[in-house]
């Protein structure tokens, strides 16, 4: 019983936080979605009106949908090819901390200044094009600012050590023991990493990937600085709907419909990991 209590009391300051940050503004968000808008301030009328959620049928909206959850794909896979070579290497390496400080120092500045600095390097007269002047690669400057490749850049350079770090302390905790005895016995590299050392590190991955695909679904500063004025991002539609069209509800109803789509496969996961323990018991 006294450890019960001693648990619950552990625990309710982390559950009065979620209770506040979270579940608070998250019923707020239903709310004004299911309000009318109106001309006021705010700008909707309380009420029950399901205009909003009918709207979330709309090809725009869907498309934007669509492009936020391709992107964020895109965006997964790549940190998921350039990281893991990187967090194995980390995690066998004997300068490990002095490489993961190397990892999180550009945490160390704002993302926006970072978001800033590729502005100045992909401009039309920026170090990029600087560079492959001086290397007559091309003739004329390029666009390549706002763009969808420069769009992919910065979210990958910002969102890589969000995978990097759980991965590497999963490879770190495993070791290399059990891949230094299935290389005695015969086994090459390629197939230790995915028969031992990949399985192994599942969780780290599991855990980078969501770090990653969850927030970059909702982001909104990286594709309006870099990307394509016409690139389908739901977040660029979120603030336009929200600051330029003054559209509360339809802002919030399409805020509510993204975080109960990336909720959906956190609890799928949640539930799976569950279920392997049970299994594994």
């Amino acid at each position: 019983m006294h450890v019960a209590v001693r648990r619950a009391a552990l625990l309710l300051p982390a559950w009065a936080w979620l209770l506040a940050f979270v579940a608070a503004p998250g019923a707020l968000l239903v709310v004004i979605g299911l309000a009318t808008p109106a001309d006021a301030v705010p700008p909707y009328r309380m009420g029950l009106s399901i205009a909003s959620l009918r709207a979330l049928a709309d090809t725009f909206y869907l498309r934007a949908l669509l492009g936020s959850l391709l992107t964020a794909t895109v965006v997964s896979a790549l940190c998921l090819l350039i990281g893991t070579p990187m967090a194995m290497a980390i995690a066998r390496s004997r300068r490990r901390q002095f490489l993961l400080l190397l990892v999180v120092f550009p945490f160390w500045s704002g993302m926006l200044l970072r978001i800033v600095a590729w502005v100045g390097i992909l401009r039309d007269d920026g170090l990029a094009n600087a560079i492959l002047l001086r290397l007559h690669l091309i003739k004329a400057p390029i666009p390549l600012l706002h763009s969808d490749s420069a769009m992919l850049l910065g979210l990958v350079t910002c969102y890589l050590p969000f995978f990097i770090l759980p991965l590497e302390a999963r490879l770190a905790a495993i070791g290399t023991h059990y891949a230094e005895a299935a290389a005695d016995l015969g086994a090459p590299p390629w197939r230790v990493f995915r028969r031992i050392t990949f399985p192994l590190a599942l969780p780290g991955v599991w855990a980078g990937l969501a770090l990653v695909f969850l927030p970059v679904s909702g982001e909104y500063v990286i594709p309006e600085m870099l990307g394509a004025p016409a690139s389908p991002m739901l977040g660029r539609v979120i603030w336009d709907t929200f600051f330029h069209e003054g559209d509360w509800p339809q802002a919030a109803i399409l805020a509510v419909a993204l975080l109960i789509l990336l909720l959906l496969p956190a609890v799928w996961l949640r539930r799976g990991d569950a279920g392997a323990q049970v299994g594994g018991l």
